[in-house]
């Protein structure tokens, strides 16, 4: 027994594992503390007893038994509730993590295992030059994930897992941010918008980083295509119920690697989690470009997301253009780029802006909501019918559709007004046999009324399905985004045009890549080699003159034009019902979805939400719309935090504009995703 007179009653010893990285093996230091003692405090204590000179700003202490930091320094022992039997590790905050990016390139960093996984994202996406962190996360994969890959190399022995390019020597994990300047709106671009390389004055910023000019072309560049073999061995056929298991790895972005099981020297994948991307360009954003093109690619090989024959070619000739480029554009020198006049820029913008840019009658728009006014074809489907399409005359205002007999009678009572505000709209085309039709999903009290209409050619398609889509948002005609919205479909139409030529036949036989590279396994499969590469090639006319950062955003509109795009799946159960659904979460909607037929029972859109929340005993997530309409269910193949966070996700993500400077409102993206009322 110790007299009270050697020691203080209220003391007691408090037993802490110091895990230098320097050393072989952790060793226990025994401390004699008091409960009114600050954490700062017991860290000097320490490092006093250790008597290693070295800087110990980094580490902090890692309560295991209760799986938190003790970062709040100021707070007291008995503040925390740590007492004798607390085990405490005294550890560095900052941990080497390998991160899988889009591109299928490993890299190898040091990240703070003790910030939240937003805030630890957004420190990653400075060290790779990736605006807008908050589009990205951090997915844990399923345990056979990276073993199998591995495995698969060996045999096809293409080296994916070795090949990580190494960035722990990163100063700015525990530093200041990197290159404040690749943030700056003012600033010179950082990359040469048409080809993606680094612009010379690039560098200045790198050189504090450890993105040097090898290290920044390979996260900007495009990979090489895979073989056909290790295309194979990847894909799996997935049901929705297996893209819903998918999505459950997804971390908790209001808690720390540490407090969520990742180990040091784990591997995650980093992936764009929501699908909203704002602000891209392609002065500033190559590598976020390449790495989105990325996501798409492997979508689409891997048949994440579903395509008709006709676009897959139009992807396979863009990703044949892209890697031809991204060859030659590899061997150019960076530093041959003309240097731009940040003055002279930032002026010319100021002129346009004084001078009201193109002369839009914006008042006329506001005023005067245009209309759509055209003969159509429509047809409802029913049991036990034939597709018969019958000709009406359709008016489209605001965002309904009208429908009359004919023309002369639009003056009276139509047949029938859809309102599109919330419908779902799915491209029903086939370019090649001048097919244009529109698939309308209206909501209704008891689920989806189905109702297609027919267009005669790509620009009255393009006008009407431009309308639909806008209204389908509750947006009309008069919206700036319609017009650009009508030439993007007509440019995807134009690319989806088969114009046969001699130059194919001669292009097919210096054609220097495998066609099987370009489409997923499955498409592969239904046709022959030089048959495939021929129709590839014929995409390829129509694309063939675009320049390289191009390319990659129209294969980013061209993934953003198909209809499942954006919507990332769960298995739930909602209250009331027997049988378990699949819940489609969007940018701007909840889509019940039957999981054995896979149609769409009810929609639901953001914008008629008034309030959501979750019942954490029995972890289920309950939302109130307008019109006393309410749902609530429960997730079955992820932790109910996961689909809330997604919900609030892309709430925080709507609230992003223009003329906000950069800098994010972490504590309402926290206050939006948390699970508290």
């Amino acid at each position: 027994m110790l007299s009270s007179s050697d020691f203080v009653s209220a003391s007691w010893e408090l037993i802490v594992r110091v895990d230098d990285p320097n050393e072989e093996e952790q060793k226990d230091v025994t401390l004699r503390v008091s409960g009114d003692l600050h954490v700062g405090g017991v860290m000097l204590k320490l490092v006093e007893q250790i008597k290693i000179s070295q800087d110990w700003s980094d580490f902090a202490l890692w309560w295991e038994q209760k799986h938190c930091w003790l970062l709040k320094t100021h707070w007291t022992l008995d503040k925390y509730g740590v007492q004798a039997d607390a085990k405490l590790l005294f550890t560095p905050q900052h941990k080497i993590l390998r991160l899988r990016l889009p591109n299928v390139k490993t890299v190898r960093l040091r990240v703070s295992f003790s910030a939240v996984v937003f805030k630890a994202v957004s420190d990653i996406c400075k060290i790779l030059n990736i605006r807008r962190s908050e589009e990205l996360s951090l997915l844990k994969p399923s345990g056979d994930y990276f073993k199998k890959k591995k495995k698969k190399d060996k045999s096809n022995k293409e080296p994916i897992i070795e090949d990580i390019l190494n960035l722990e020597g990163s100063p700015t994990t525990a530093g200041p941010p990197v290159s404040p300047g690749l943030y700056s709106k003012t600033m010179t671009p950082t990359y040469d918008p048409i080809s993606g390389t680094p612009a010379s004055s690039t560098m200045t910023w790198f050189s504090d980083s450890p993105l040097t000019e090898q290290n920044c072309s390979i996260l900007a560049f495009s990979q090489p295509p895979q073989s056909p073999e290790a295309l194979a061995d990847m894909y799996q056929p997935r049901s929705l119920v297996d893209k819903a298991k998918l999505n459950a790895g997804w971390l908790d972005s209001s808690r720390s690697l540490m407090e969520q099981g990742i180990q040091e020297d784990e591997q995650l994948l980093l992936r764009f989690k929501y699908y909203t991307f704002f602000d891209l360009n392609p002065k500033y954003d190559a590598v976020r470009i390449n790495q989105l093109y990325e996501q798409a690619r492997w979508a689409i090989l891997l048949e994440e997301i579903d395509c008709t024959e006709e676009e897959m070619l139009i992807f396979a000739a863009l990703q044949y253009h892209i890697s031809k480029l991204s060859l030659s554009a590899e061997t150019q020198d960076f530093t041959n780029e003309s240097e731009v006049d940040e003055v002279e820029a930032a002026l010319s913008n100021l002129e346009v802006t004084l001078e009201g840019g193109r002369t839009d009658n914006t008042l006329e728009d506001i005023t005067d909501i245009p209309k759509l006014a055209d003969n159509l074809k429509l047809f409802r489907p029913k049991k036990l019918m034939l597709k018969a399409f019958k000709q009406y005359w359709f008016i489209f205002k605001d965002t309904s559709i009208a429908y009359f007999k004919n023309k002369e009678l639009e003056q009276g009572e139509p047949i029938e007004k859809l309102n599109l505000r919330g419908c779902e709209v799915v491209p029903d085309v086939n370019v090649a046999g001048r097919k244009f039709g529109i698939k309308l999903l209206i909501p209704v009290a008891d689920g989806m009324n189905e109702v297609y209409l027919r267009c005669d050619h790509e620009n009255q398609y393009a006008q009407w399905m431009a309308a639909c889509i806008l209204a389908s948002k509750g947006k009309t005609m008069a919206d700036s985004s319609y017009q650009p919205e009508v030439l993007n479909i007509l440019s995807f139409l134009r690319m989806k045009n088969r114009n046969v030529s001699s130059q194919v036949a001669s292009n097919l036989e210096s054609m220097d890549m495998n066609p099987e590279c370009f489409v997923s396994p499955r498409c592969a499969k239904k046709q022959k080699s030089k048959q495939l590469a021929a129709r590839i090639l014929e995409a390829h006319q129509n694309v063939a003159q675009m320049p390289l950062v191009e390319a990659k955003l129209r294969f980013i509109q061209a993934w953003q034009s198909l209809p499942e795009f954006g919507l990332t799946y769960y298995l739930v159960r909602f209250k009331g019902s027997k049988k378990d659904d699949i819940l489609g979460v969007s940018y701007n909607r909840l889509i019940r979805i039957d999981a054995t037929t896979g149609i769409p029972i009810t929609t639901w859109r953001f914008t008629n939400m008034k309030q959501w929340n979750v019942n954490w005993e029995i972890r289920q997530v309950a939302i109130e719309f307008d019109q006393n309409v309410s749902i609530a269910f429960t997730c079955l193949s992820a932790d109910c935090k996961i689909v809330h966070e997604y919900i609030g996700g892309y709430i925080f993500l709507s609230t992003r504009s223009k003329d906000q400077n950069e800098t994010l409102d972490e504590d309402l993206f926290h206050k939006l995703t948390g699970g508290q009322e």
